[in-house]
């Protein structure tokens, strides 16, 4: 399983600001089960930035652009990807050089 944190902002392209609101309405269910299946691990609202920030936990960065696009609002919001891992996954003293 991979971690990434995303940040998704409001890019409503194409159509009218109340068709992106009914996307957007649809989009936090859609978020919301995710969440309750477990593949977004934390759900935040970055305030003041008109985005959000999930954290999701998936096999492959292949299913999180799908899980991504598949969002009612998936194809009106720019997404900033980033890989992550836990603390405990990486051991900075592993590549000390003695001296």
């Amino acid at each position: 399983m991979a971690l990434f944190a995303v940040i998704a902002k409001r890019a409503p392209i194409g159509i009218s600001i109340d068709e992106f609101q009914q996307r957007l309405a649809e989009g936090f269910q859609y978020t919301q089960q995710l969440q309750d299946k477990g593949v977004i691990k934390h759900r935040w609202i970055l305030v003041g930035a008109s985005a959000g920030l999930n954290i999701y936990e998936v096999d492959s960065h292949e299913e999180l652009m799908s899980v991504l696009y598949n969002s009612p609002a998936g194809l009106h919001l720019n997404f900033e990807v980033y890989p992550i891992i836990e603390p405990p996954s990486y051991d900075p003293t592993a590549y000390a050089t003695a001296e």
